[in-house]
């Protein structure tokens, strides 16, 4: 493993308060833990070599050499791991006492970090004991015979990724040390921290980190006391959690008599992608009146051993489309949104009516409710929505009739145009065979029902919406100037795997009872364009995922193509974790290539696209998210692909 995961870990140890030659072998056995499962990069709690809650012991000469012996104690102790930790610690410093964090790997200490921000409210009393970092003149300290870095902004640098370190209260901050250190280029900031415990201030904190994360792009890893401290006025649940970019990827558990280990893996690369993008991050640092910070280097700890480099974190196969009451709230969401985009263009446009061509299909379905929902909301009758179904040679009965139903279920003007006899006089007019069942058969059918709906949509004043989704635009799966074009394609950025959730939704919260009963069997039919003749059952006979692949793969390679410019050996190799046994390795590569070659192919039908609402992170919009050369060639991506085991 690796395509830029960094494996991180935030410790909670047992601690005995001032007793630092316990808690250093805490410490080293945690070490020792998180090297057995590839940990790179790990964290301690704030002052954990003597414990957080000393108070007036900080003081005294006998903790404090103690200390300091304990921690070169440590140090050589872990001379032969080769992962990087940051032990919290208080140290002299010129006659000054800094609660600190230092970075150890294979028996050096490589940098210190200084407590910035030492609050002195309420319950805190750090500033009777500690020096802040603001107020510290020297760059180097004193630790046992030798003199090391020391800076309130350091940079810890290894190829792959860049580290900075900020302690507890420092996140609390307005400005954090971490905002500084990320716009610096720290790809993950790590938190040595000691935060009590009071009603609704776990809740607060993990958005805390959670939303440091998301608006520094960057991997937070926090590392809190636990069992062990002082509780003669506070308890330490031991809340340490890992965090990339607002999602929270792993937590401990609190209150437990236990150590706690929290591991999970930082995926640099996207962090790195997203800061690429927002090309506003970095500059933030231009309107800071700080120093720049240093570096110092480390090295980041390859494994060899394939069980400790497989991936912890998990790995969705449906990243857009989320579980439970979150993913009911995304569908109302995304509705709001779809409506609002609907209802301005109707306006503005002064449109008397809504045409909707309805094929029984997902589609063309969500297309109709979301017209229907829009013109509720402006208070005009449904009757002004002209649905039409237009029966082709490939038209089964069951699509047929659901078509019919729920157009008649909703309240919906609806007419009824067949296509047989134009799509027969138009191929006797262009000399092809009806027989001859090939692209011009298949699409002379998707343009003749898309003129006949402009045509009508001319004739009663009224907007053509469009049904095309996200994933069929990547995959070119529509008729250029067919399906392809509307007047406002209400459904251009949602994915196929959210179309039928998002149904579903309206059909258990917005319709009566027998529509409801037609949107549930359309969830249930097969994905089809019906665009050739049906069994002899009355089957449906063309199935697209038959043709192009299942739509819930295409999805999981077209939101790590776009959303993070992800290479295809890395998106084949997080495939394979998220589907399991669910498509054999070949399988999977097969669909990827498809996947890739159609995307590049088709680019010249998103080059002109309606316009449409973005609803989530992509969007193939010409004027704003996905401006792509039509020309552009796909043989360094497919390469790729070919070489793949």
């Amino acid at each position: 493993m690796d395509f830029g995961f960094v494996k991180v870990a935030a410790a909670t140890p047992r601690v005995q308060v001032a007793d630092c030659i316990y808690n250093i072998a805490q410490i080293e056995k945690m070490m020792r833990r998180a090297a057995d499962k590839g940990v790179q990069v790990m964290a301690f709690p704030e002052l954990s070599v003597t414990a957080y809650t000393c108070m007036d012991l900080f003081f005294q000469e006998v903790l404090l050499r103690d200390a300091e012996k304990a921690l070169l104690m440590l140090v050589e102790n872990t001379a032969d791991l080769p992962l990087m930790a940051f032990v919290g610690v208080p140290l002299r410093a010129n006659n000054r006492l800094i609660n600190a964090a230092v970075a150890i790997q294979r028996g050096e200490i490589i940098g210190v970090v200084p407590k910035t921000y030492l609050p002195n409210y309420k319950e805190f009393q750090e500033k009777r004991w500690f020096t802040s970092a603001n107020d510290l003149q020297d760059d180097l300290i004193q630790i046992g015979d030798e003199a090391y870095p020391m800076q309130k902004r350091i940079l810890f640098c290894a190829p792959g990724c860049t580290v900075g370190v900020e302690i507890c209260e420092d996140l609390w901050m307005p400005v954090p040390p971490s905002s500084e250190l990320s716009m610096l280029g720290a790809d993950i900031i790590f938190n040595l921290s000691a935060s009590n415990e009071l009603i609704g201030k776990h809740a607060y904190r993990k958005q805390l980190v959670a939303q440091q994360s998301a608006r520094c792009i960057c991997g937070y890893v926090y590392a809190s006391s636990g069992f062990g401290e002082s509780t003669t006025d506070l308890v330490f649940s031991g809340s340490s959690m890992i965090a990339e970019n607002g999602t929270l990827l792993a937590e401990s558990e609190r209150f437990s008599l236990e150590e706690q280990l929290v591991v999970s893996e930082i995926d640099v690369e996207y962090l790195r992608h997203d800061r690429m993008v927002s090309n506003n991050f970095p500059s933030g640092m231009d309107q800071v009146n700080t120093e720049r910070g240093f570096q110092l280097e480390y090295e980041l700890p390859q494994y060899t051993r394939k069980e400790v480099n497989a991936l912890m974190r998990p790995v969705n196969p449906y990243p857009f489309t989320p579980e439970g009451k979150a993913l009911d709230d995304r569908c109302e969401e995304i509705f709001q949104i779809q409506m609002g985009g609907l209802a301005k263009r109707l306006l503005h446009t002064h449109a008397q009516t809504a045409v909707v061509g309805i094929s029984g299909g997902l589609d063309s379905t969500l297309a109709l409710l979301v017209t229907v929902m829009t013109f509720d909301m402006l208070k005009l009758p449904r009757k002004r929505i002209i649905g039409i179904t237009m029966p082709g040679f490939g038209t089964t009965g069951r699509t047929y009739h659901n078509s019919v139903n729920l157009i008649q279920s909703l309240g919906v003007t609806l007419r009824e145009i067949s296509i047989k006899v134009a799509c027969l006089q138009h191929f006797h007019d262009i000399g092809q065979d009806a027989s001859v069942h090939d692209v011009t058969y298949e699409n002379s059918q998707a343009r003749e029902r898309t003129q006949l709906l402009m045509d009508v949509a001319n004739r009663e004043n009224g907007l053509v919406i469009g049904t095309g989704d996200l994933s069929e635009l990547a995959l070119g799966w529509a008729t250029y100037n067919g399906d392809h074009m509307s007047m406002y394609g209400v459904n251009a950025s949602i994915p196929k795997t959210l179309v039928k959730y998002m149904v579903e939704w309206v059909a258990n919260n917005r319709v009566d009872e027998l529509s409801r009963a037609t949107l549930l069997d359309i969830i249930d039919t097969p994905i089809s364009p019906e665009l050739i003749p049906a069994d002899e059952h009355g089957n449906i006979k063309q199935k697209t995922e038959d043709l192009v692949g299942p739509y819930e793969l295409h999805d999981f390679f077209l939101y790590h193509f776009v959303r993070f410019g992800a290479a295809p050996a890395k998106i084949y190799y997080l495939a394979q974790l998220a589907f399991g046994e669910a498509y054999p390795k070949d399988v999977i590569r097969k669909w990827l290539y498809i996947f890739f070659r159609r995307f590049f192919q088709q680019q010249f039908k998103r080059s002109c696209l309606p316009d449409g609402p973005k609803v989530g992170s992509i969007s193939f919009s010409p004027r704003g998210d996905w401006r792509m050369p039509s020309d552009a060639a796909s043989a360094l991506w497919l390469k790729e692909i070919e070489k793949l085991g």
